[in-house]
């Protein structure tokens, strides 16, 4: 059964993922929370080791046997978490699909594209093999692979690398999913391929009125296409809200330090502030805010106790900071600018410069 329109297709709650390793436990993802409606797109974004890409490999079951998931994902509300492989191949691919940063890792070097994007709609849908390339040429189409039908016979490693990427949106979008989760999608590609390939993400998800997680570490992608943008540091939700709040109104000061190392076209700004510092280790993790030693607002309470995600400007504006009102109005450069803490120590950066 596909969702209705305006159906929340994706809830995820309190989900938490953790590794236990010999110098104790990776805590990866920390009771994160949201819901996704049919046709929206949530802009998943933070640093490198914000538990982005754990938190979407927990709900369609890719993780490893090692790691320890706890929480609920439903997908049009069919619990996920704990389903045996069995259900799940159910779910993969005909309700949610999933792309990956690196097509040559999702695609099969010995097979002709042709026969794995018809391989993708014969799993779930009783239909002949010629059937199901006919249909293949039609997707190859939508994503805007020139002459597609020729094109069935190609190899991965003779397609560039954003139409190998192409390729892989069109294995997703094959059995009309109700959620495509797509991890760093554009990532390994230059800016005129990527332009290209996000618009084939786009046309995709548009055509067959999929609900999308875009996940990517670059703001420029989520500010043209996500409709509403969850912000993670450390595993945890720090800020959610509608891309216009977190954009022009943000209320954690990740978030403004983010916005801050962003090249805009609409300001004119000397130079960049980045945020000095690293993130934490996420094996044992200390008390507190996880984002103290590099905020310039940072007081005691910050050290003893680590804020929930609460509302700000709106009900669904969400910030997880003691002094989330301080930051209405204030500009990157005003908090991180001139040289804020370059010399930060964070902790834990030690021993992991001597596990190096």
């Amino acid at each position: 059964m596909t969702a209705a329109a305006g159906e929340t297709v994706l809830e995820v709650d309190d989900l938490r993922v953790s590794f236990p390793t010999d110098d104790g436990v990776v805590q990866a993802v920390r009771g994160v929370s949201y819901r996704l409606g049919r046709g929206e797109v949530l802009g998943v974004v933070g640093e490198s080791g914000s538990g982005k890409s754990v938190m979407s490999l927990a709900v369609i079951g890719l993780l490893p046997g090692s790691a320890r998931i706890s929480g609920s994902a439903r997908c049009c509300g069919e619990e996920l978490l704990g389903a045996s492989d069995k259900q799940l191949s159910r779910v993969r691919g005909r309700r949610i699909s999933m792309i990956f940063q690196d097509p040559m890792t999702s695609l099969n070097p010995v097979y002709s594209i042709g026969y794995q994007i018809a391989e993708a709609i014969r799993a779930h849908h009783d239909v002949g093999r010629e059937a199901a390339l006919e249909q293949a040429v039609e997707l190859l189409d939508l994503v805007r692979i020139p002459n597609p039908r020729e094109r069935l016979r190609s190899y991965p490693h003779e397609l560039s690398g954003g139409m190998r990427q192409r390729v892989v949106i069109a294995i997703a979008m094959a059995n009309r999913p109700d959620v495509i989760i797509a991890d760093e999608p554009t990532t390994a590609l230059d800016v005129t391929v990527q332009a290209q390939v996000l618009e084939a993400l786009d046309t995709a998800q548009q055509q067959i009125g999929a609900a999308m997680v875009l996940i990517t570490h670059d703001l420029g992608v989520i500010a043209g296409h996500a409709d509403r943008v969850l912000v993670m540091y450390a595993g945890k939700l720090v800020e959610a809200g509608t891309a216009d709040d977190v954009f022009y109104a943000p209320r954690m000061p990740y978030t403004l330090g983010l916005l801050g190392s962003l090249p805009r076209l609409d300001a004119k700004t000397e130079r960049l502030t980045p945020i000095g510092g690293a993130p934490p280790s996420a094996v044992n993790m200390p008390p507190g805010c996880p984002f103290t030693p590099r905020c310039p607002l940072a007081q005691q309470v910050c050290e003893r106790e680590e804020p929930a995600a609460e509302p700000t400007t709106s009900p669904d504006h969400l910030a997880a900071c003691h002094f989330s009102e301080q930051l209405e109005g204030r500009e990157p450069a005003e908090l991180f600018g001139a040289g804020w803490r370059d010399d930060v120590v964070v902790p834990g950066a030690e021993q992991r410069e001597e596990a190096r």
